[in-house]
């Protein structure tokens, strides 16, 4: 009977705390270069790709990195701008940047093979966001590693 008197109130209250919202999970972004365009003027605009792999929506504010060619000297990758991105979808922002010499003569060695050109890039950095079942943002960060080849038949264009 003392059993019985603990284990219906316990049964209640377990029944309740399991109502309550259920928890999303939430990852870090991936980020990558979806498109470099070399502009007139020699600075690059680089169309960034955030994927969201959490569970819920994240309204993402920043991002703050570095692009590096190669071995090659990093530049600074800065921008802040407001999108929301469901889960698992995936925006592109477009950030301005400004190549060392370097990393403008790989891309010029690169373009001069053809379609068979192609740099290897690495990115890395944070992106400021908030998940949706949180109250402010946090910093997420982001590693990737990947290949820009000339677009066949689109002048200064990289993909």
């Amino acid at each position: 009977m003392r059993f019985l008197r603990w284990i219906v109130p316990l049964s209640l209250l377990l029944g309740l705390v399991a109502c309550g919202p259920p928890r999303k999970s939430v990852f870090p972004p991936a980020v990558s270069i979806q498109q470099l365009v070399v502009q007139p003027d020699g600075t690059w605009k680089l169309t960034l790709r955030i994927q969201n792999n959490s569970y819920g929506e994240m309204d993402f504010h920043a991002i703050e990195g570095e692009l590096k060619f190669a071995d090659g000297v990093p530049v600074r990758l800065h921008g802040k701008f407001e999108r929301d991105i469901p889960a698992f979808a995936g925006d592109v922002v477009d950030l301005s940047v400004l190549p060392t010499a370097a990393m403008a003569g790989t891309l010029k060695a690169a373009a001069a093979k053809g379609s068979a050109g192609a740099v290897a890039y690495s990115i890395g950095g944070t992106a400021s966001a908030k998940p949706e079942q949180e109250d402010a943002p946090r910093d997420f960060a982001f590693h990737g590693n990947d290949w820009l080849s000339p677009v066949p038949g689109i002048a200064h264009t990289w993909r």
